[in-house]
């Protein structure tokens, strides 16, 4: 969305216009549950916390600076929100891939093959992801789900850039040394990289 239309759907929000209230969540809404569902592997965790986000950002528009991004904003009290409901559920990380895939031959069978390729990928990037400490995690979902870029990830996470940098390096490298010891991560990757 435009910043300046952003700035003026916002302005309407906190003037209590419910077509500019529902056009903020609808703006915001995929991108943060798709956030959450990866950063905390459980839809019921992320549904809630996107809830109980978006819930508070309506109480605290009025709060809200527009010099700064409206996505930030919310995807920060969204983390804030993660990060209490952690304290009371244990992540698990055997969530689908928010977003379809689609095979590039439609014939039945080419279908399950790639079907089957794609569970795969998604499993074992899933457990990959679970093996991330949490900060690893969230800069990989922002920068690779997300398509947040280094500058925006530092201001969120308020780190220098060359932080973010180097986590996100070592985070690739986890993961990927993490596939390659598995059995069938290392055949997969064989596989889909020769």
């Amino acid at each position: 969305m435009d910043k300046a239309v952003e700035v003026e759907i916002i302005r309407k929000a906190k003037a209590g216009d419910g077509r500019a209230i529902e056009a903020l969540i609808r703006a915001h809404q995929d991108a943060l549950y798709a956030f959450m569902l990866r950063l905390s592997g459980r839809p019921e965790i992320a549904e809630d916390v996107v809830q109980e986000a978006f819930v508070r950002v309506l109480k605290n528009l009025d709060r809200f600076d527009t010099r700064f991004r409206f996505s930030t904003w919310v995807f920060t009290i969204a983390k804030r929100l993660y990060v209490n409901a952690m304290q009371k559920h244990a992540p698990s990380f055997d969530s689908d891939i928010v977003g379809g895939w689609q095979g590039r031959d439609q014939t039945p069978g080419a279908l399950t093959a790639e079907t089957e390729y794609q569970d795969q990928l998604r499993g074992l990037l899933d457990d990959a992801l679970g093996d991330l400490n949490d900060q690893q995690r969230e800069i990989i979902l922002l920068f690779h789900q997300q398509c947040w870029g280094i500058t925006e990830i530092a201001d969120h996470l308020d780190m220098p850039e060359g932080t973010v940098k180097s986590h996100l390096h070592r985070a690739r490298k986890r993961m990927k040394r993490y596939i390659l010891a598995l059995e069938r991560g290392a055949a997969f990757a064989e596989e889909t990289w020769s």
